[in-house]
């Protein structure tokens, strides 16, 4: 199993990652905002990744942010660089139906002999602004701040009439295409 161990500490907030990539999809996951817990529980039991998330700060803003940036720094180091991202089966696509919601996601984890691309599309239309005790404008700033620290370019696009079900569904979605996405590829040992 790939795995890093990320620490990020602002004067903002106080972050802690563990990710296991390639795992069975075991959380423990306490940012103190009980929706945003709940995706990246989601999040991980779709992916089977192994994942420990503990932070703190002043601002619900500023955790959903430097979670997703310290999240995109560990699966950045878990993976590798130039040389394991080679190896990795590079692309990844899920839809995930939930009730009358659905999410699409597609994610590239970085070209062929290059260090990976960020990029993030988010095709999202929310009817409420808040869903629990989360800012539903977090969630496409969580997705952004990940793709950037990953270098992943990732796409989402998402309809339905339950905030709750169409950011979960979301959620899942991104879990399933990072877990296809990042499974090494044994076909690649025998091209030239």
């Amino acid at each position: 199993m790939k795995t890093a161990n990320i620490k990020r500490v602002t004067e903002e907030t106080n972050i802690k990652v563990e990710l296991g990539i390639n795992g069975v999809g075991r959380q423990d996951i306490n940012t103190t905002i009980k929706f945003f817990d709940h995706m990246l529980a989601t999040f991980a039991k779709h992916g089977f990744f192994d994942l420990v998330v503990k932070a703190e700060g002043d601002l619900s803003h500023h955790i959903v942010e430097d979670v997703g940036i310290a999240l995109g720094e560990a699966f950045k180091k878990a993976i590798g660089g130039v040389g394991e991202r080679e190896k990795t089966v590079r692309y990844g696509f899920a839809a995930v139906p939930m009730d009358e919601s659905i999410a699409r996601c597609a994610v590239d984890i970085g070209s062929i002999g290059g260090a990976g691309r960020s990029y993030t599309v988010f095709e999202v239309e929310f009817g409420n602004e808040r869903v629990e005790d989360v800012s539903t404008e977090n969630i496409q700033h969580f997705i952004s701040s990940f793709a950037a620290h990953a270098n992943f370019t990732i796409h989402v696009y998402a309809k339905g009439e339950n905030e709750h079900h169409k950011i979960e569904a979301i959620f899942k979605a991104l879990g399933i295409a990072l877990d296809t996405a990042t499974r090494v590829e044994e076909r690649r040992k025998t091209r030239d």
